[in-house]
């Protein structure tokens, strides 16, 4: 079983993302071989999730809890806390870790 690894690229100085509360983001996801399999950045549209209320891979509720406004970082993903055994969408292959670049752009009241 991995662990999730989270490296702080910026550390932000804004509010602070917390279980339940709504975030917007930007990502870029990667297999190990470097492969890019999705970026919001390039649709230019972030997404906004819940925290912590299982709307995104475990990876995420927790990777991102922390996290300040204006951070960056980066999560290196295991299997069991990504898409598992299943895969996603013919995309991600089953049992593979994820890479992200992730930036907390706004915790919303």
């Amino acid at each position: 079983m991995g662990n999730l690894i989270i490296e702080d690229i910026e550390t932000g100085s804004g509010k602070t993302a917390e279980k339940g509360k709504r975030i917007s983001v930007h990502y870029s996801g990667y297999l190990t071989d470097g492969s890019k399999f999705d970026s919001s950045l390039d649709r230019g549209q972030p997404l906004t999730i819940i925290l912590g209320v299982g709307q995104v891979i475990r990876g995420w509720d927790e990777g991102f809890g922390g996290m300040r406004e204006g951070g960056k970082r980066k999560l290196t993903i295991p299997p069991e806390m990504g898409y598992g055994a299943r895969g996603a969408g013919g995309v991600i292959p089953p049992n593979v870790t994820l890479i992200f670049e992730v930036e907390l752009l706004k915790v919303h009241d």
